[in-house]
């Protein structure tokens, strides 16, 4: 059974988040990211369906295989595995096609990693999930195509490299569409397009600047130098009060022989 669910105090935000045409456009723009890798790597037509198929669905069947609530969106929809195999099949006899734009499919592949995390931080949102696995949910919808189809592939995925903040557009497209929805009670109309629009921006400003996300970070050595340096600093202050009480002790002593000596 679901929880008790939070849209139950936003009637606005129980609308249908994303429109067929927009659903499916969302998919048709991941299956040719796949198709991307397809043609780098010479696969037959079999493989090019495949790498559609991943990319493009790939991420809501991972989602909804973890969240085993509600259905299992490529096999409800009419359309989104015919989608992807008519991107992959006209992929594969157009290939060229493909790569005559590659700045716009960039565009296009961010856009629509904000929607797929619009559409599964929605689902988590329905089904009563907390913020963060909503929030995971919907990051996962979003890069789980492209994760699946490098461990198909036999690569080391590459939202776990070092990369343009890929994976973390996605995490911040997903939080803000909760926010939006969940906290402030917008409708899920001005959910979708906050969350795209924060994926988007974050993504742009990474590659105008050349930002990526960190790695290879040891901060060992740095804590090991700070604790060094705080007890080297703790240590000196409780020399000088021993050596501060010391003096005291001496000071006192020598008035306590002075007295003596002055009734003598």
């Amino acid at each position: 059974m679901p929880l008790d669910l939070p849209a139950s105090q936003f009637p606005a935000a129980a609308a249908v988040p994303v429109p067929l045409w927009l659903d499916l456009a969302a998919v048709m723009v991941g299956s040719l990211s796949g198709l991307l890798h397809a043609r780098e790597r010479h696969l037959d037509l079999v493989g090019f369906v495949s790498m559609a198929i991943l990319c493009g669905l790939g991420g809501g069947l991972v989602r909804d295989t973890i969240m085993q609530v509600g259905d299992v969106y490529m096999l409800r929809s009419r359309w989104a595995i015919v989608v992807a195999i008519a991107t992959g099949v006209l992929g594969f006899l157009f290939p060229t096609s493909i790569t005559a734009h590659p700045h716009l499919l960039e565009w296009v592949d961010i856009i629509s990693v904000g929607l797929f995390a619009a559409a599964g931080t929605d689902k988590a949102f329905l089904y009563g999930l907390y913020p963060v696995s909503a929030v995971l949910m919907g990051s996962i919808t979003s890069v789980g195509g492209g994760m699946v189809r490098d461990i198909f592939l036999g690569e080391v995925p590459n939202i776990f490299k070092r990369s343009n903040w890929y994976a973390l557009c996605a995490i911040a497209g997903s939080m803000t569409y909760y926010l939006l929805v969940a906290v402030v009670g917008t409708d899920k109309a001005l959910g979708l397009v906050g969350c795209v629009l924060v994926t988007l921006l974050l993504r742009r400003i990474s590659l105008r600047y050349d930002l990526y996300s960190p790695a290879d970070v040891d901060l060992a050595p740095t804590v090991r130098d700070a604790a060094h340096h705080v007890a080297e600093a703790a240590r000196e202050a409780t020399s000088n009060e021993i050596q501060h009480a010391l003096e005291q002790h001496e000071r006192q002593q020598q008035r306590h022989e002075a007295g003596r000596v002055t009734k003598k």
